[in-house]
């Protein structure tokens, strides 16, 4: 897959969002569970205060010596979830409040919990604390239920926990709006990157307000501006070179020509072989010329592919099994030439003598041009690894100049080169986009 139909990676706006959104949601939730710890420990002293200062009430109420009798209707409890008991100094029950455990509670000074044994029906939480009474020191006794308390701790910590999660979300989602405020710049820049092309000299990237980006735009356009400079060079020798060539080698395919009728007969197979290679430097050299003289500018055009091909310098011996009719195309005439010209040599270096060509209109406007002959071929590896070659666009050291100069046109023209799997000889396939406009 190509980057012009490959999946569109991430921003880097859009990473540094997510990168904020998911540290938000962090420390938001780590809050929670903080404000949850620090809630339930603080419930819980509060709780032992509140029955502590009832224990300090209730033993001033009882040390009035009011009379009160030692068994309590449970009916007339006003609350299930606190109990007192006043205990002799035998461990005997003296008082108790309604529904409080009818069993003293045998516990040390300060707080503990109790487990009931099975005749109550609930655990307590007690505060234990001297009082004088009739029969000697005694013990008074103020309880809360462990139910009652896991539930005030439960409440008062989720609220806290969802309050702060609450204050945490809409930090977060603030965060996240200003994360993507501060990055678009950033994003524009990247968009606008994308579509720069140094070689084009009306196109300028857009003006950044911000110092960074400002250095990051005048930095691009400084980089541009050399390998603008460069290519140009490379092209202005490559064309000057290939036109120097066209003349001697034109008078070198004339002199072997002559050579040819006058050469004893020994001697022709050579002379023979030698203006083969002549004539497909020629070839190569017309290619590099039009490549180069186009710079890779389209010239959109209608083209009959028929007369087209016709136009071509082909090998010698080498035949074309042309459509019948196909209607014209939309096409670069000289850039489609540079490139026809060199799938042809191709053919013919590998031993074919006719090239089959088809011509197959795509749904999206563009079309698919096949090339078969009936070549040596390669083996089906051999064609994995230059198709790969091809996808990725590393052609040094993995195919000849024919391929490379073929799929740069195609490029050019929004479609791509590959090699299709053949029973017989070699195929190529060249895909080629729809005109603009």
């Amino acid at each position: 897959m190509n980057a012009a139909t490959g999946p569109r990676r991430p921003t880097i706006a859009g990473r540094l969002a997510r990168q904020l959104l998911l540290i938000s949601a962090f420390w938001a939730l780590l809050a929670g569970v903080s404000v949850w710890l620090v809630v339930q420990e603080e419930v819980d002293e509060l709780l032992d205060e509140t029955l502590q200062a009832s224990s300090q009430v209730l033993g001033q109420l009882l040390r009035q010596n009011q009379a009160m009798p030692t068994e309590i209707a449970d009916s007339d409890d006003l609350s299930t979830h606190f109990a007192w008991q006043l205990v002799g100094p035998d461990g005997r029950l003296l008082h108790r409040s309604p529904l409080a455990p009818v069993k003293a509670w045998k516990l040390p000074p300060g707080f503990s919990d109790w487990q009931d044994d099975g005749t109550d029906g609930d655990d307590w939480r007690v505060h234990v604390r001297p009082l004088p009474t009739a029969a000697g020191p005694g013990w008074l006794m103020v309880a809360q239920t462990s139910a009652e308390r896991k539930e005030v701790r439960s409440r008062v910590g989720l609220a806290s926990a969802l309050s702060a999660l609450l204050v945490g979300g809409l930090c977060m989602l603030w965060m996240n709006r200003r994360a993507k405020a501060e990055l678009a710049p950033l994003g524009e820049l990247a968009a606008a990157l994308a579509d720069y092309d140094p070689l084009d000299t009306r196109q300028l990237l857009p003006e950044q307000q911000r110092r960074e980006l400002a250095e990051i735009r005048a930095a691009v356009l400084d980089l541009g501006q050399r390998l603008a400079q460069r290519v140009a060079n490379e092209r202005a020798f490559s064309a000057h070179a290939a036109h120097a060539l066209r003349t001697p080698l034109a008078g070198m395919d004339a002199q072997l020509a002559m050579a040819l009728r006058e050469a004893p007969p020994e001697a022709r197979g050579r002379l023979q072989r030698t203006r083969e290679a002549a004539d497909r430097l020629r070839r190569v050299v017309t290619a590099l010329l039009t490549l180069f003289r186009t710079g890779m500018s389209l010239h959109w055009q209608r083209v009959d592919l028929i007369e087209l091909l016709a136009l071509l310098p082909l090998p010698e011996g080498l035949a074309l099994d042309l459509p019948e009719a196909e209607g014209g195309i939309d096409a670069d005439p000289d850039l489609l030439s540079a490139g026809l010209i060199n799938l042809l040599d191709n053919a013919w270096r590998h031993g074919a003598s006719r090239v089959l060509v088809r011509l197959h209109r795509l749904p999206d406007g563009g079309l698919m041009l096949h090339l078969s002959d009936n070549g040596e071929g390669v083996p089906d590896w051999q064609r994995v690894d230059l198709n790969d070659a091809l996808e990725r666009q590393q052609y040094e050291g993995r195919m000849g100049l024919g391929l490379m100069m073929a799929d740069l046109i195609a490029r050019a023209h929004g479609g791509d080169l590959r090699l299709p799997a053949a029973s017989e000889g070699f195929a190529v396939a060249m895909r080629l986009g729809a005109a603009p406009g």
